[in-house]
């Protein structure tokens, strides 16, 4: 049982320790994410944080996506419906 919580404890520590690494980041985004840190920051040093927050975000949102999609479904609709929604849907995009 001992073994158990250590083991636990070590694994914890180990996830909410924060990880150096590299980055090779285009120019682009780069300036993109230095522009992001001085307006939600007022410095050009708080990248990580930016970079940090944006990566969450984007993973949970997949994490989200997968999970509606997996999840019941709440409308029941017919193939051909869902095709006539779709392509109506798109329509409305390309004007």
């Amino acid at each position: 049982m001992a073994v158990a919580e250590h083991c636990y404890t070590t694994v914890c520590l180990d996830a909410c320790m924060p990880k150096r690494t590299t980055l090779i980041l285009d120019d682009d985004t780069y300036a993109r994410l230095v522009t992001e840190s001085v307006r939600r920051y007022g410095t050009a040093k708080a990248v990580s944080k930016v970079v940090n927050e944006e990566l969450r975000g984007a993973l949970s949102g997949q994490r989200r996506v997968m999970e509606l999609a997996g999840s019941k479904k709440l409308a029941k609709i017919s193939t051909k419906e869902f095709e006539a929604s779709r392509k109506e849907l798109a329509e409305r995009f390309e004007r």
